[in-house]
């Protein structure tokens, strides 16, 4: 009797409980995303953890490790891979 008034708060028909874009992570400041507005691979800006992975004759670009989209960049560009951190591996890609 005491369980009558709980109710079950599971999404509800239609609704979805994923999040959409890539999850955050404090080591990376993402800046937009790099083939298009709703890629997961993230052109990344400066912080005290990719400084030294930075270079002005190319993007430094974050992906979930292991998603299609982190396959699809390394297939698409000479992509170099500099790190990883929370979830997400960091490369570096020359601007042509």
């Amino acid at each position: 009797m005491a369980l009558a008034g709980c109710q079950d708060t599971s999404p509800q028909s239609g609704e979805s409980n994923t999040v959409n874009g890539p999850p955050p992570n404090d080591d990376l400041r993402f800046v937009r995303g790099y083939r298009s507005g709703d890629d997961d691979c993230q052109l990344t800006g400066e912080t005290s953890f990719t400084i030294n992975f930075l270079d002005d004759a190319a993007d430094l670009v974050s992906c979930p490790t292991g998603s299609d989209a982190d396959r699809s960049l390394v297939e698409m560009y000479p992509a170099r891979e500099v790190a990883q951190t929370g979830g997400y591996t960091v490369y570096s890609i020359p601007r042509r």
